[in-house]
């Protein structure tokens, strides 16, 4: 019997990239119900003719809510008779939320916050957090907001009661919305320049499909208040830039076959790092090792650090962190390959149109 066998799931932030790769997942599955928690209704709209067209057999398992994470009353709504909760709502962009952070604040800190407390007064089961390898040692708004998301939701799972708390951290989710890849190929196809920032800057990548299993994973294995994170390989932007543009220069304006698309280095951009860490030096000290994830327990020490004080970690000092510079580094064809392998690129390469 399926663990999500007749149970409700929400995912917050629906209609972005991960909320489509769940349905796409679940839908024909014995779930019973997926609610779409999101604010835009055009992007509601357009996922529901989606899977109308698609899966019409199992389309009407899914449910939309218009809200905001913002909101704790359209939460609230929302969240009557839920099981499970996938928290995937956020800000993402680094520069935007470099410009604008307290819109980070609002939607990744308060909305996380209204979020769980929703979720804690509906009795629902469990929630899983969707972070990011940039709240680790985080440098930038969009960084330090899902870093405190962090915080609160370890936080709530010392009072959670029965309802399991989780965070997922991950690395960069290949051509996701807004992501780097959908721009490299619209530039090739309109002969520009591939921009790419540094080309030695690491980042770890994986697919919007492992991004679904970590959550899995997290939801099936994490225990209350752990922060889950998949050892993802990385590569350099250049080496994914090449990737990119050997799959597409056949693709190409008309005019200038044979000539490789040019890559163009811009700069680093608002808030960027050379690498990205997935655990901290501190958290790989305590880190428990689950075969192809770490899972980082909850510190469930109270405030009384007197009767601590004697027990100190002196690993600490020799464990490294877990980054994108230290991690197993894609060549060319290994990055090639893990990029043709998904859906979305086979869709652009064979001229399928994508939803996201």
């Amino acid at each position: 019997m399926s663990l999500f066998k007749d149970r409700v799931l929400l995912i917050t932030g629906g209609t972005g990239s991960f909320g489509n790769a769940v349905l796409n997942r679940f839908l024909k599955t014995d779930i019973g119900e997926i609610r779409i928690f999101s604010r835009d209704e055009k992007k509601q709209d357009d996922m529901r003719h989606d899977f109308q067209a698609r899966m019409p057999e199992v389309a009407n398992k899914i449910k939309f809510y218009i809200g905001d994470v913002r909101n704790k009353s359209t939460l609230k709504y929302a969240m009557k008779g839920v099981d499970y909760v996938f928290h995937a709502a956020a800000l993402k962009q680094v520069p935007s939320c470099e410009f604008f952070p307290m819109e980070a604040v609002k939607t990744n800190v308060i909305g996380t916050d209204n979020t769980l407390d929703a979720a804690i007064d509906a009795g629902v089961k469990c929630v899983i957090c969707l972070s990011t390898d940039k709240a680790a040692y985080p440098i930038n708004a969009m960084g330090i907001t899902k870093a405190i998301e962090e915080k609160i939701a370890v936080a709530k799972s010392r009072l959670s009661g029965d309802t399991k708390i989780c965070c997922t951290r991950y690395g960069n989710v290949m051509c996701s919305r807004g992501s780097v890849i959908p721009l490299w190929i619209d530039q090739i196809r309109k002969g520009n320049p591939i921009t790419l920032t540094e080309p030695k800057m690491t980042r770890f990548i994986m697919s919007l499909e492992e991004a679904v299993d970590l959550v899995l994973f997290a939801f099936e294995h994490g225990k209350n208040g752990d922060i889950l994170v998949q050892k993802a390989p990385a590569c350099t932007i250049q080496t994914q830039a090449e990737a990119v543009r050997d799959l597409f220069k056949h693709q190409a304006p008309e005019g200038t076959e044979g000539t490789e698309p040019e890559i163009k280095v811009i700069g680093i951009r608002h808030g960027e790092k050379m690498y990205e860490t997935l655990l901290t030096k501190e958290e790989a000290a305590k880190a428990i090792d689950m075969g192809n994830f770490y899972a980082v327990p909850a510190d469930n020490r109270d405030l009384n650090y007197d009767k601590y004080f004697k027990e100190g970690d002196t690993k600490r000092a020799t464990i490294e962190e877990f980054n994108s510079d230290n991690t197993y580094r894609l060549n060319l064809e290994e990055t090639k390959a893990k990029i043709a392998s998904l859906e979305y690129i086979q869709n652009e390469l064979n001229g399928i149109p994508n939803l996201v």
